[in-house]
């Protein structure tokens, strides 16, 4: 699934709650979010914290939800692998720290149900080439490990967004462009200025 839809529209929404569903319907799913900047991934966190301790209040509900890059402390790291339902990385950490250790992430990789990307619009050209290759060896791990996840992937509007999509997975896509997000009701105003 590929959402297009303006900033503050309710995209992040789109991801985390199918995520928190799946968490909630069984303890063993994963999901992997992928975030271009780390900033973007420290909000992301945030949000889905804040998100999943308000539904715990009203449900049961245990979320495991961490980053995982270059300044994760090594001896979080084995915890992350164990016990995270939700790892927030990005491309580069997803290619020299979880891909070529797989079979230290494989709990983690035959119970993922989700990949989560963001920001899909940043991923073309050369760099986007290179995540195509990346998203290719992510899937030929979890079907070695025992899952298929599913794709949901975001971005602001741009031109191709099914079209970018379908060709970093190289499978069919289908993409939500409707804004369901309530706006103001506005007036314009045209000006004629005399001469």
């Amino acid at each position: 699934v590929v959402v297009v839809t303006p900033t503050a529209s309710g995209k992040t929404l789109c991801y985390n709650l199918p995520v928190i569903q799946s968490i909630m319907e069984d303890p063993n799913a994963r999901t992997l979010y992928l975030f271009p900047t780390k900033a973007l991934a420290q909000d992301q966190l945030a949000e889905l914290t804040e998100l999943s301790g308000q539904l715990g209040k009203k449900v049961q509900l245990q979320l495991g939800a961490f980053t995982y890059d270059g300044d994760t402390p090594a001896d979080a790291r084995k915890a992350i692998r164990t016990w995270a339902h939700v790892v927030i990385t990005n491309p580069d950490m997803l290619h020299t720290g979880i891909l070529p250790h797989h079979t230290r992430w494989s709990r983690f990789l035959g119970n993922l149900r989700y990949v989560i990307v963001d920001e899909l619009h940043t991923y073309r050209g050369v760099f986007g080439s290179h995540l195509a290759n990346l998203f290719r060896r992510l899937t030929r791990l979890c079907r070695f490990h025992g899952s298929d996840p599913t794709f949901i992937m975001s971005s602001a509007t741009i031109a191709n967004p099914l079209e970018l999509a379908e060709k970093l997975i190289e499978r069919p896509c289908v993409m939500v462009n409707q804004n369901g997000a309530p706006s103001r009701e506005k007036t314009l105003v045209f000006y004629n200025p005399p001469v």
